[in-house]
């Protein structure tokens, strides 16, 4: 069985640069990796296969390797948030957005991930977060509504009530 996954060129650039990278995703999936203009995927397993295409798609989301092979394990899974901007204000918002997620220094984001115990990728138009379900879902909630215009304090005391 043979699957194809396209990711952008720059993270492409990466996986072609960094053979290990490949070796690793080959090995712990058990799967034959094949860098073309896109990344094309052989295993005898569908259920692998749908395994390490999220994988190859959480690595084009700007996740590392080492995150986004978690995704092999079937207790993980990944989200994506696409960013945009509803008021129409300027092109600028959705940079304002995704720093909002981010934080000073990427203080926020770090925050997120270790109250969620998740990891999290602010790449392109898109806000990926990996980890367990009920995390995942916990922190795309706090995204949401960093997003959406929550005070940051407020998101924090949300995921502290949360997790208690």
């Amino acid at each position: 069985m043979i699957g194809v996954v396209r990711i952008p060129e720059e993270r492409m650039k990466i996986l072609r640069r960094d053979a290990k990278m490949k070796d690793k995703l080959e090995n712990f999936s058990n799967s034959k990796i094949k860098l073309t203009e896109d990344v094309e995927i052989e295993t005898e397993d569908p259920l692998n296969m749908m395994r390490v295409k999220e994988v190859v798609k959480a690595f084009g989301r700007g996740f590392d390797m080492e995150d986004a092979l978690n995704l092999l394990d079937e207790i993980f899974c990944m989200q994506t948030i696409e960013v945009r901007d509803f008021s129409g204000k300027s092109r600028n918002r959705m940079v304002v957005l995704k720093g909002r997620v981010i934080g000073s220094e990427g203080k926020t984001k770090q925050k997120i991930e270790r109250m969620t115990e998740t990891k999290i990728a602010v790449y392109g138009k898109t806000i990926g977060i990996v980890g367990k379900y009920l995390d995942v879902h916990l922190a795309a909630k706090a995204i949401e509504m960093l997003l959406s215009g929550s005070l940051h304090n407020t998101v924090y005391r949300f995921l502290e009530q949360q997790k208690r």
